[in-house]
């Protein structure tokens, strides 16, 4: 069998690229990381679902430490989540130090654990600067210390690395990929706030001017 495990947040990133994956990959292994961020009950509900809906297994990941010792507004012990468009500014205070290369590590772990080769991240070209651990260069790296660092030389993908949000959007719908499966909002509220950072990049991506965004936001 062909496998991949992969990072599942429950965010339309990681949900369009396991709808790619469910269509390439005979059996996918989902990760959900809970690390304390306000959205990561929202978030899981929507990783539960799409791996229900796309047979992939699901695996959650308690790191507790991050929410302990980290800081950061995405965390539910630190303020209140920035709004307005992505600016660094703005949106550096919802850094989570090292956050992709945590869950990484441990997903790579996990791959070789069960013999599998491939562990797929759904960063992507889009990702807003100030977040370092999701640049190409980042995960390039991280894939060679994978493979040095395993006896079945794991590998990390990113598919989408030269696609921006927009991209992601279009891919799928031309799968059709059911957004309202997915959650973005950084505030972690029942619907999307329709003001964060994140919400804004949602909307725009999924051309809710034009009406063709499904979300269902609070203002």
């Amino acid at each position: 069998m062909k496998e991949a495990v992969i990072l599942l947040s429950g965010g339309m990133d990681s949900g369009v690229l396991l709808a790619w994956a469910s269509g390439r990959y005979d059996g996918i292994h989902g990760l959900f990381f809970d690390y304390g961020s306000k959205h990561g009950a929202r978030e899981y509900e929507k990783a539960r679902e799409l791996a229900k809906r796309y047979e992939a297994s699901l695996n959650t990941v308690a790191l507790p430490f991050m929410n302990e010792l980290f800081s950061s507004t995405l965390l539910s012990s630190g303020g209140d989540i920035p709004e307005g468009p992505y600016a660094s500014e703005n949106i550096s205070s919802t850094v989570v130090p090292f956050r992709n290369g945590i869950m990484l590590s441990i997903a790579v772990g996990y791959a070789e654990n069960r013999g599998i080769s491939t562990v797929l991240i759904a960063s992507h070209g889009g990702d807003h600067p100030v977040y370092p651990d999701c640049r190409p260069g980042f995960t390039e790296a991280m894939s060679r210390a994978a493979r040095e660092g395993t006896f079945t030389g794991v590998t990390i993908h990113a598919p989408f690395a030269s696609f921006d949000k927009k991209d992601i959007a279009e891919l799928g719908r031309d799968m059709g990929f059911d957004f309202r499966m997915s959650y973005s909002c950084y505030k972690g509220g029942p619907l999307h706030c329709g003001r964060c950072a994140t919400c804004l990049e949602r909307m725009a991506a999924l051309g809710h001017d034009r009406g063709l965004d499904p979300t269902e936001y609070e203002s």
